[in-house]
């Protein structure tokens, strides 16, 4: 195939040529297209401004909005900005206009965008997560849909005009230059030929590429052999833009596969809270300390029991402060150290100002549980668990650490490799550490240290984030 040539280079051979010909009638061609000249600029330069407009309008507000209304990490707040901007284009625009369809389309944009600023503030003032999401649906992206096709109505229109003033300019002109000579009809033939032809290369390919489009619109994500056209601009732009639709494809699959493998991670760590032999275990020690009469303790471990499934239920969030995953460590080393007050000590020690820092819930009893049963428990003699949380940078550094039996070194690097890899090992550790890395990236998660005799010390790496900022 053919190497596809530039518009600009077509463009320019073909004005090269309508030039040289041409000089011979320029002078009796001068004063008709003075008449026409006004005109002409200012229908251009409505269709050149109207081409500034954002033709992912729609996309962008409605992710945007989409963004503010869940409360993501991702969104910079209402797209205020952009919706101004569409309004001054369009004043701008109303301003030069004066063809009455093209006003109309132009005076309709200019209205949807104050509108659509107002159901903007009349959105963000509304209280309801539902009603905010009816909103959404039923104003926002309808009035985005509306403005987008009022702006590609206008263009239209402006290009029809436009279109009809070149052809009144070319029946003039040929009306003239017949009366110079017979080659001025000549040339007018030959470059309306040339013309077409030009056209129809460049029209073509950009009406196959609309509908493609229209079609990724519709949901069709698959990548698709680029449109063939003769002029290189277009070419290329076809190629990226099914590059595109293809890294767009497997990002959507990328993030659908997470999003799934997050679900199950966070199932699996909610099941091991509801562990028969743990509920058995605490029953028993509750139904035996009220029967030697030891009530305040019983009642206390009631209170503790009570306190760790309602914060491993955390009102359904996926995302809570330290404080509260503090609290959930508490309530569960509370009632172990009822059933192990022998040979059990522990101390949590986390940094004030952390308190309000954001941390996928169930993050940390898992390794306070794996630090009883698997360090502390198999000393057989008292044992102490530590829980610390400190600052390092922009990150947050947590610690549960135990003075149990420790690990051999092939046995660390067996366990660290595991994880690493994602087996289902570790006593829980390589779902905690799966989570993090689905939530944070892989920079964050969870690293190990431990010594036969000495213990265990698992540290968990991740980002400093408030209570105020989205995950």
């Amino acid at each position: 195939m053919n190497r596809p040539s530039s518009i600009q280079h077509r463009l320019r051979g073909l004005i090269l040529t309508f030039v040289l010909l041409a000089a011979l009638i320029l002078a009796a061609a001068f004063s008709m297209m003075a008449r026409y000249n006004s005109r002409y600029k200012d229908l251009l330069y409505n269709v050149t401004t109207a081409s500034e407009f954002n033709q992912d309008f729609k996309a962008a507000i409605d992710l945007k909005m989409y963004y503010y209304l869940i409360e993501s990490q991702y969104s910079d707040g209402l797209p205020l900005e952009e919706v101004r901007a569409a309004q001054q284009l369009a004043r701008d625009l109303l301003s030069s206009t004066t063809e009455k369809d093209s006003r109309m389309a132009i005076s309709s944009v200019l209205s949807l965008c104050q509108n659509l600023e107002e159901k903007i503030y009349e959105l963000r003032d509304t209280g309801s997560y539902d009603e905010r999401q009816n909103q959404l649906e039923n104003n926002i992206y309808v009035l985005t849909s509306l403005i987008q096709e009022y702006m590609y109505n206008y263009l239209y229109y402006e290009a029809v005009h436009l279109n009809a003033l070149q052809a009144q300019t070319g029946r003039q002109l040929v009306a003239d230059f017949l009366l110079i000579a017979a080659c001025t009809a000549l040339l007018v033939l030959f470059f309306s030929w040339r013309a077409a032809r030009l056209g129809r290369s460049i029209t073509r390919p950009i009406a196959a590429l609309c509908t493609r489009v229209a079609g990724i619109g519709s949901g069709d994500l698959e990548e698709r052999e680029p449109i063939r056209s003769e002029e290189y601009e277009i070419r290329t732009l076809s190629e990226s833009f099914e590059q595109m639709v293809g890294r767009l494809n497997r990002q959507i699959q990328e993030t659908a596969h997470n999003q799934e493998r997050l679900r199950r991670t966070e199932l699996a760590l909610i099941q091991s809270q509801v562990n028969p032999h743990f509920l058995y275990n605490t029953m028993d020690t509750i139904i035996w300390l009220i029967e030697a009469e030891k009530t305040e303790e019983a009642v206390e471990m009631v209170s503790s029991l009570s306190s760790f499934f309602r914060h491993s239920l955390s009102r359904g969030q996926d995302v809570i402060t330290l404080h509260e995953e503090e609290e959930h460590v508490c309530s569960y080393l509370q009632i172990q150290q009822a059933r192990y007050k022998d040979i059990m000590r522990y101390t949590v020690n986390i940094a004030p100002e952390l308190k309000g820092a954001l941390i996928p819930k169930l993050t940390l009893q898992p390794l306070v549980e794996n630090a009883l049963y698997h360090g502390v428990k198999l000393k057989r003699e008292l044992g102490h668990i530590y829980v610390t949380g400190r600052i390092e940078g922009a990150d947050i550094l947590l610690q549960v650490t135990d003075d149990g039996v420790g690990m051999p070194p092939e046995w660390l690097a067996q366990l660290t490799r595991s994880i690493e890899e994602g087996e289902r090992v570790g006593f829980g550790l390589s779902t905690v550490h799966e989570r993090l890395q689905l939530f944070f990236g892989p920079p964050y998660g969870l690293s190990i240290s431990s010594q036969p005799g000495v213990g265990t010390t698992v540290t968990i790496r991740i980002p400093w984030r408030k209570e105020e900022s989205a995950l």
